[in-house]
């Protein structure tokens, strides 16, 4: 004790508790604020990359995934709709057929199938349009609707129509070609988010 009455060891240890406390409630404030820095698990999930085991998948048929919130279409096509798409009087009838805007889809789909290769086609399930998910519409054939059009996606809303490409035929309401989301192929999966090598 000292002369003036106070207790100088008692002190020191007000001093150490107290601070020992103000830190430990610093922290607990600062943890909550430094973690909302990072993306939330959720927010990872919506940007990761996603595999679509495609090694089952037979002509004429596709599977619908999903990447960051939008429908892939997945689409595993027949010789006689390659043939179609690389006709010369078909793609007259189209807006952009040689997939001249490059945001619509990488440099490795800009051709006549819009793909890695022909038989194997990725694309954005999202009409270019207004945003609606076009029906896929798999018969190579005169379809009602238009006697020109030789099936692909059609999209209900506003009447658009696609080629089994995802091209977008001339006078609809949609301006542009389907996107081509970026991806790669190894084997029997497609992984959907990720470039080719």
């Amino acid at each position: 004790m000292s002369q003036d009455g106070v207790n100088e060891s008692r002190r020191r240890f007000l001093y150490i508790a107290t601070g020992a406390v103000g830190a430990v409630g610093a922290v607990g404030v600062a943890t909550p604020f430094v973690k909302s820095w990072f993306p939330s698990e959720k927010a990872k999930a919506v940007g990761a990359p996603v595999k679509v085991d495609v090694g089952g998948l037979k002509l004429g048929e596709m599977v619908i995934a999903e990447w960051r919130g939008k429908p892939i279409f997945i689409l595993r096509r027949t010789p006689e709709s390659i043939g179609v798409l690389k006709d010369a009087d078909f793609k007259s009838r189209l807006v952009d057929p040689e997939s001249s805007l490059e945001s619509q889809q990488p440099t490795y789909a800009q051709n006549d199938t819009r793909a890695l290769g022909d038989e194997l086609l990725v694309l954005e399930g999202v009409c270019t349009h207004l945003g609606c998910s076009p029906k896929f519409v798999p018969e190579v054939e005169p379809q009602t609707y238009d006697a020109d059009w030789q099936g692909g996606f059609f999209c209900p809303c506003h009447g658009s129509r696609f080629d089994l490409a995802g091209r977008v035929f001339k006078n609809v309401p949609a301006p542009s070609n389907m996107k081509v989301p970026p991806h790669r192929i190894d084997g029997g999966v497609i992984t959907i988010g990720e470039e080719t090598v």
